[in-house]
């Protein structure tokens, strides 16, 4: 394995305390290297300085010539005054990117959404969060540094950047680096793991659930963690292997061990037991959505919603950004009245949100956490042992001098853990979870799902990290678009799989990728026809409109237009392209690797390797034209 990069003896000191000491770590052609650790233990630090973004206090990262790096960092800093197509291309011409297959692929992967003529100053912060990804991920680069990449992407788009990372370089060559707080992701993009802890980077073999697995054999070993640590990663463990075992099928995962260390650990919930609770606690009625639609202004929302919330209901729900399911959280809390339909509610239910907002800490911002907690009641009841709040606090990561902090000044993560005992704390029966993982890392991830796993009450999770709702919640539904376009809702029995199966069909032919594709097509026609009024009126071709045309625009003023029918049969004809062009890159990268792997020495093996390469560079050249002039078309 070529090396790309070291850093040796690195040491990074902050006024309070250091991050890290005496730090040795090395990047070789092949990695795919995962990052883990609290939040503030130095994980973007570390990313920083071996992208060459910070300087250490002591140590050097050194690089081999020629290597290049790119780095996403948390910042998402863009040029002001420029264009989406332009911050993600850069100045590569037209035919350059738009001949691409990566460039199309990453296009339409990130920002289908988003037109190619909008600047970027217009952007919310997540829609900049995404073509700063894409602008990274459409250009080449030896290494590739992520961190927390998969922020402000629904449960779809972290599929397919998986999916992209993973086939982004032929075997055995590139390097990703990527810190996340998303354990499903982590566990399909990385083969190592580093932990970063106590000033050290600890390494280990295999993505997150192998590093679940030798943690513990870590801390079993050493004795050096408490007795609560210990359980509370055998019962994540006990879960990557009874309710994931795909995730738990890599070679180099030590299935008996792991059998082993969780032979005498129960089930992660009493279904039956925390059932009876529910109902006790709430009556066997809770929440029914009868018949419900919502419209707002004219445009129906969600429609038909029928479903009757269970006591003790533990539902994870799906959708993409803007499908509907904040319009459904509201008429479950009741702050959303129908436009029609009813929703019936029992008498004994109690609501509460854990939303994105933290507002409820507005109102003790400048409070001692001790005082808050002081506030609320004296004692909790959790997995059948009555808690003090103090015990609450310690068990989501708070020390005893933490108590003392004001509230303004805590952390984005410590304000989302006293956020959550703040609501168990109000004993409500229903509780709304609305995108909970942001700002907690790996750790109090495990802490809060072990905490819940106790809670007896209707669990209801909205969110985007696959991890948590598969772990958490024991089914989902989703809110897909209907034929009229207003958002129905439909239960998964296969889960979240099923849901990006059911995505991906509502996608096709013209939808989904293949729609963000014609978007970068139109974009491309706007562009043409911006130059060609520059020019003056007499350029032929396919231009569109100079005036109007724009991303998602008008057809392309020179272009036919297109019947129905054949409107029907271009669009078909590009869906089938576009399934064969991802065939024939993936031919061409398997071609690659077979002449980098081939016996030097048989010149003619190699020439015919040579020869199958350029028949099928030519037939995707040939198939990318063809793509193009459909592009132009359909614009």
């Amino acid at each position: 394995m070529a090396h790309l990069l070291g850093a040796e003896q690195l040491r990074v000191e902050y006024p309070t305390r250091v991050v890290l000491d005496g730090v040795t770590v090395g990047i070789g052609d092949g990695d795919r290297i995962g990052v883990v650790g609290r939040n503030g233990d130095g994980k973007s630090t570390l990313l920083r300085i071996l992208a060459g973004k910070q300087e250490p206090d002591a140590g050097r990262v050194t690089r081999r010539r020629g290597v290049t790096l790119g780095m996403l960092d948390q910042a998402d800093a863009l040029a002001t005054g420029q264009t989406v197509l332009a911050t993600i291309v850069g100045d590569r011409a037209e035919h350059e990117w738009a001949g691409d297959a990566r460039v199309r692929d990453v296009l339409a992967g990130l920002v289908p959404d988003i037109p190619g003529d909008t600047l970027v100053d217009d952007l919310s912060g997540g829609q900049r969060r995404r073509v700063a990804l894409a602008a990274l991920l459409s250009r080449d680069w030896d290494i590739v540094v992520l961190d927390e990449p998969t922020n402000h992407l629904d449960i779809g788009g972290v599929a397919w950047l998986a999916e992209h990372l993973k086939r982004r370089w032929p075997r055995g060559q590139g390097a990703l680096v990527v810190v996340t707080h998303d354990r499903w992701f982590l566990d399909e993009v990385s083969e190592n793991t580093w932990e970063v802890h106590d000033q050290i980077v600890e390494p280990f073999e295999g993505g997150y659930a192998a590093y679940v697995l030798q943690r513990m054999e870590r801390d079993r070993q050493a004795a050096t963690v408490e007795a609560k640590r210990q359980n509370l990663m055998k019962k994540e463990l006990a879960w990557l292997r009874r309710g994931a075992p795909a995730r738990t099928a890599k070679p180099k995962f030590r299935i008996e061990a792991a059998n082993a260390l969780i032979a005498d650990v129960p089930p992660l919930r009493n279904t039956v037991e925390l059932t009876q609770m529910a109902t006790t606690r709430l009556g066997k009625d809770v929440i029914d959505l009868i018949d419900v639609s919502v419209a707002y202004d004219g445009a129906t929302i969600i429609r038909d919603v029928e479903w009757l919330i269970a006591p003790g209901e533990r539902t994870g729900i799906l959708g993409v950004n803007g499908a509907g399911k904040s319009t459904l959280l509201k008429l479950i809390d009741g702050t959303l009245q129908p436009t029609s339909g009813r929703v019936k509610r029992g008498k004994t239910v109690v609501v509460a949100t854990l939303d994105q907002q933290l507002a409820d800490l507005s109102s003790v911002a400048h409070e001692r956490v001790s005082a808050v907690i002081a506030s609320k009641r004296t004692s909790y009841v959790a997995g059948g042992k009555e808690l003090t709040p103090g015990q609450l606090l310690e068990r989501l990561g708070f020390t005893s001098a933490q108590l003392s902090t004001p509230v303004k000044d805590l952390s984005g993560g410590q304000k989302r853990r006293l956020q959550l005992l703040m609501i168990l704390l109000d004993e409500p029966n229903v509780l709304i979870m609305d995108e909970p993982t942001n700002d907690l890392d790996t750790d109090m991830l495990a802490a809060i799902e072990d905490l819940l796993d106790s809670w007896p009450g209707t669990l209801i999770v909205v969110s985007h990290d696959r991890y948590l709702l598969e772990r958490v919640t024991d089914q989902q539904y989703a809110i897909l678009p209907g034929p009229d376009g207003a958002g129905r809702l439909r239960h998964l029995p296969g889960g979240v799989d099923e849901y990006l199966r059911l995505a991906a069909q509502l996608a096709a032919p013209t939808g989904g990728q293949d729609a963000g594709r014609a978007t970068v097509a139109s974009v491309s026609g706007a562009q043409s026809g911006a130059g060609s009024a520059g020019a003056g009126s007499g350029g032929g071709g396919s231009a569109a409109s100079g005036a109007g045309a724009s991303a998602g625009g008008p057809a392309a003023a020179s272009a036919p237009a297109l019947g129905g029918a054949e409107r029907r049969a271009a669009e078909k004809e590009l869906a089938a392209i576009d399934r064969k062009l991802a065939k024939l890159q993936g031919r061409v990268d398997e071609l690659h690797v077979a002449l980098a792997e081939h016996d030097v020495s048989d010149y003619a093996g190699i020439g015919a390797l040579h020869e199958t390469l350029r028949e099928v560079e030519a037939e995707r050249d040939e198939l990318e034209t063809r793509w193009l002039e459909l592009g132009e078309l359909l614009a």
